[in-house]
C-alpha cells in the first residue's frame, strides 16, 4: 500500500510537471546580440609588426584587404583617392616611368601609405626604367628589399639594391608608410552601413518590421505555431524581422499590430550620409568644390580653379616632391631616368 501510495504520488507530480511543460511560458525576447562599435578597430590600431618568417618580410601595420575594399565601398573616399592621385599625375612630364605607371605609382602611394619602384636593368645590370609593384601584395623584406605575394603561397623577393621606396611618414612605425586618411576610415564605414542599411529597407518591402500582439487565452499552441510561421515566412525575413507574442489575459484587445518604428519620418539616413560624407572630406583635407558635392545653398561652393590651386600648393605638390626625393636619392639611377613635373603653381589655377 506504502509502495502504492508513492507512485500514485510520483505519477500526479510527473502529470502536474507536463501541464505546466504545455502551457507556453511568457519568456523576454531579445531582438539581436549588441555588437560592438569598432568591430574592425583591430585592423587599424597596431603598435608593433609582425615578421613573416617563412617569406621574411614585415606584414603591414594595416590590413591592406580593408585599405582595396574601402575604396570600392564608399564613393567619396574612392573618388577622393583616384582624384588625388590624377592631380599628381597630370603633371608628370618626363622619366623612368610611362605615364600609366606614374598614375599606378600614385594611386598606390595615396591608397596605401607607400610603393615600391622596381629598377629593371639591362644586361649590364644598368637601370634602364622604372616599374612600380602593387603595394596590395608587396611587404617589405627583411633586408629592405621587397617581397611581392604571389598565387598558391608562393612569393618573389628582390633585393634591396634593386628597389626604391616612397613612403608617407607614419609616427608609429617607419617600416611601412601610414594612410593619411586614417581618422576618416569609421565614417567611410558608417556611409557604407547606412546605404547598405537602406537598400535592405527597400528590398524589404518598404517597412521596418512589427509587433503582433494577441492576448487571447484560448489560442492553442497549434495555431500559436501557425501564426509564426506565417510570420517568419513573410517577404524580408533576415532584414527586418517581425515578431509575433501571445500574451494571455494581456489586457483589452486580444490582436494588435505594433509598428516596431516609422523609417520614413524617423529616418537619419540624409544625415549620416552627409555628415559621413563630410567626415570623409576632412580626412582627406579635401576642397568640397573638387569633390563632385552637389552645394545645399544657392551660393555654392565657390570657384573650383582657386580651390585647384590652393590644394595643389598644399597638397598635391608635397605628395609629387616625395615620389622626386625618393627617386632623386638612389645614386644609381641615371639623369635620364629621373622624374620630372611641372610644379608651377599659375598651371595648376589656368
Amino acid at each position: 500500500m506504502g509502495n502504492g501510495r508513492v507512485n500514485n504520488s510520483r505519477k500526479a507530480a510527473a502529470a502536474q510537471q507536463m501541464s505546466v511543460e504545455a502551457k507556453p511560458a511568457n519568456q523576454p525576447v531579445v531582438f539581436s546580440l549588441p555588437e560592438p562599435v569598432m568591430p574592425d578597430m583591430w585592423l587599424t590600431d597596431y603598435d608593433t609588426l609582425f615578421f613573416d618568417e617563412y617569406r621574411q618580410c614585415w606584414e603591414p601595420p594595416i590590413d591592406r584587404h580593408l585599405l582595396a575594399r574601402l575604396t570600392r565601398d564608399n564613393p567619396h573616399h574612392g573618388g577622393i583617392v583616384h582624384s588625388r592621385a590624377n592631380m599628381a599625375a597630370a603633371r608628370y612630364q618626363r622619366g623612368g616611368l610611362d605615364f600609366q605607371q606614374v598614375k599606378a605609382t600614385f594611386l598606390n602611394l595615396v591608397q596605401f601609405g607607400d610603393v615600391a619602384l622596381l629598377k629593371i636593368r639591362n644586361g649590364f645590370k644598368q637601370p634602364v626604367r622604372l616599374f612600380p609593384l602593387p603595394s596590395y601584395r608587396t611587404r617589405y623584406g627583411v633586408d629592405g628589399g621587397a617581397v611581392v605575394l604571389e598565387r598558391n603561397n608562393t612569393f618573389r623577393t628582390y633585393a634591396a639594391k634593386d628597389v626604391i621606396w616612397c613612403k608617407q611618414y607614419d609616427p608609429i612605425q617607419q617600416v611601412y608608410g601610414g594612410v593619411d586618411y586614417i581618422g576618416g576610415l569609421q565614417s567611410a564605414l558608417l556611409n557604407k552601413d547606412a546605404t547598405l542599411f537602406r537598400r535592405k529597407y527597400y528590398i524589404n518591402g518598404a517597412h521596418m518590421g512589427f509587433i503582433l500582439y494577441t492576448n487571447d487565452p484560448n489560442m492553442d499552441v497549434d495555431t500559436e505555431k501557425l501564426l509564426r510561421t506565417k510570420i517568419q515566412e513573410s517577404r524580408g525575413v533576415g532584414n527586418f524581422q517581425s515578431l509575433f507574442v501571445n500574451i494571455p489575459d494581456g489586457g483589452e484587445k486580444g490582436v494588435q499590430i505594433i509598428p516596431v518604428g516609422n523609417f520614413e519620418s524617423k529616418d537619419e539616413f540624409l544625415n549620416v550620409k552627409n555628415v559621413s560624407a563630410q567626415d570623409v572630406l576632412v580626412a582627406h583635407r579635401f576642397p568640397p568644390g573638387l569633390a563632385g558635392i552637389i552645394p545645399s545653398n544657392t551660393a555654392g561652393l565657390g570657384n573650383p580653379n582657386a580651390y585647384d590651386g590652393v590644394y595643389f600648393r598644399n597638397e598635391t605638390k608635397l605628395l609629387i616632391k616625395l615620389l622626386v626625393d625618393a627617386v632623386e636619392r638612389d645614386a644609381e639611377v641615371p639623369r635620364s631616368l629621373k622624374l620630372v613635373f611641372d610644379l608651377s603653381e599659375a598651371n595648376s589655377a589656368a
